[in-house]
C-alpha cells in the first residue's frame, strides 16, 4: 500500500484501490476476493425482493418508498466497512430526512429523460437498484456494471442473477475493473451509452469519487456517506442519505 501510494500518488481512491486488488489478486492468486460476500448478499438481497415489492405496490407513494430502499441498500458495502445491518438501516431510511434532497429535481429530470444510465454499484444492492428502476418505468434505462472483479461491487453475472433486464432495457459493463465509474478508463461501449444519456443516475460513493469532478448537469447521485471524507465533502453527517443533483447546492 505504501508503495502505491508513493508511484501513484496523483490518482483517485478508486483507482489506486483498483492497484491494491491487482496486487492483492497477484500475491494471493484469489481474483475475486469478494465473490462470498457477493453470493451472500445476492442472497439476502434476493430473498427480501419480493417482499419490499409488494410494500411498494402498495405503497402511497411507491417512488418515494423505491428511492429511500436503494438508499439504504447502498449499505451494502465491504469497501467501506467490514460489515453492516440493512434492516436497521432499511427501518431509518424509511422515515429519516434527506440531507441532501434534490427528489423533485430528480422526478422533473426523469419525466424529461429519453434515454437514463443507471450505475450501480454493489451486489446486493442493485436488486433494490431495480425495485427503483421498476416504479420509474421508463423504457430506455441502461443499467451498468463493473468491468471485473473490484471489491464486492456488482458484475454482469450478478445482473444476469438479479433479472436486471426484466426492468433495463440493457444491462452493460463499463468495461473497467475499478470501484468507480472512470469514463476515460471505460469502454467505447460505455462511453457512448454515457454521452447518449439525458439523465445519469450514480449510485453509489465508488461513483462519487469518480465523476465528482465533472461538472455534469446530468448527473444526480443516489447514496449513504459511510466516510467521514465523502461525508465532508457533501457538507453532511456521516451516516446521512443523499439524493444531489450534480452541481446543485
Amino acid at each position: 500500500m505504501e508503495q502505491i501510494l508513493r508511484l501513484h500518488a496523483d490518482e483517485t481512491a478508486p483507482e489506486l484501490q483498483r492497484r491494491l486488488s491487482h496486487t492483492f489478486a497477484t500475491t494471493t492468486g484469489i481474483g475475486d476476493p469478494y465473490l462470498p460476500q457477493k453470493q451472500h448478499s445476492n442472497a439476502v438481497a434476493a430473498k427480501l425482493f419480493p417482499l419490499f415489492k409488494q410494500e411498494i405496490e402498495s405503497s402511497d407513494d411507491p417512488f418515494d418508498l423505491a428511492l429511500r430502499l436503494a438508499l439504504a441498500a447502498n449499505i451494502m458495502d465491504y469497501g467501506a466497512a467490514a460489515g453492516f445491518d440493512l434492516h436497521e438501516t432499511i427501518t431509518k431510511a424509511k422515515h429519516t430526512f434527506l440531507a441532501i434532497d434534490h427528489r423533485e429535481e430528480l422526478k422533473t429530470a426523469l419525466r424529461k429523460a429519453n434515454n437514463i444510465l443507471y450505475l450501480g454499484d454493489n451486489a446486493g444492492e442493485l436488486y433494490f437498484d431495480k425495485l427503483l428502476i421498476a416504479v420509474i418505468g421508463h423504457p430506455h434505462v441502461t443499467f451498468v456494471v463493473r468491468g471485473g472483479p473490484a471489491l464486492n461491487d456488482a458484475l454482469l453475472e450478478d445482473a444476469v442473477e438479479a433479472s436486471m433486464h426484466e426492468v433495463a432495457g440493457s444491462v452493460i459493463s463499463n468495461g473497467y475493473d475499478s470501484p468507480s465509474t472512470i469514463v476515460e478508463k471505460s469502454s467505447d461501449e460505455f462511453r457512448r451509452a454515457f454521452q447518449d444519456a439525458d439523465l445519469i443516475i450514480s449510485k453509489g460513493m465508488g461513483n462519487l469519487e469518480g465523476l465528482m469532478k465533472l461538472a455534469d448537469p446530468r448527473i444526480f447521485f443516489l447514496l449513504m456517506a459511510k466516510c467521514d471524507v465523502i461525508a465532508d465533502y457533501l457538507g453532511v453527517a456521516k451516516g446521512s442519505f443523499v439524493v444531489a443533483g450534480n452541481n446543485r447546492n
